[in-house]
């Protein structure tokens, strides 16, 4: 089994969509495919997320970090949220995503999450980490 990340884009469009649907249209067709996740065993967390407009972004691109408030770029760079699926393949993971309720011109991207055993096991962060998650009850 390995960790994948489905991330949901929006486009200006597909975003004034979803926001034209009723909200419990929306809560049925969401709660439907997450109860399937949910029966399929296969659901690590999802998570929708905030406007953009009442975030704030750190620009790492001078000397010193600049704080903005509201969203970076055009509204197809951003994501409004995502699924963590424990799932097989990245095969697996694809025919969830086409099974997830969307609206037309949304997309979703797909990324493996490497899982800790992928990296050095006698680093000291690494062994850190490792007791943090185990405490935690990750691991």
């Amino acid at each position: 089994m390995a960790k994948y990340m489905l991330i949901w884009r929006n486009t200006d469009e597909s975003l004034k969509a979803m926001m034209d649907t009723p909200f419990d249209e929306m809560l049925e067709s969401v709660g439907r495919f997450n109860d399937e996740l949910i029966k399929a065993g296969v659901l690590v967390a999802a998570e929708g997320l905030d406007d953009p407009s009442t975030g704030v972004v750190v620009d790492y691109s001078g000397e010193t970090p600049v704080v903005t408030d509201g969203p970076y770029g055009e509204t197809k760079e951003l994501f409004g949220g995502f699924y963590i699926l424990d799932v097989a393949s990245q095969e697996e993971a694809v025919e969830w995503a086409r099974r997830m309720p969307a609206v037309p011109g949304s997309k979703c991207e797909i990324r493996r999450v490497p899982g800790i055993e992928e990296f050095p096991q006698d680093n000291e962060w690494i062994v850190r980490e490792r007791a943090w998650r185990e405490r935690t009850g990750q691991l």
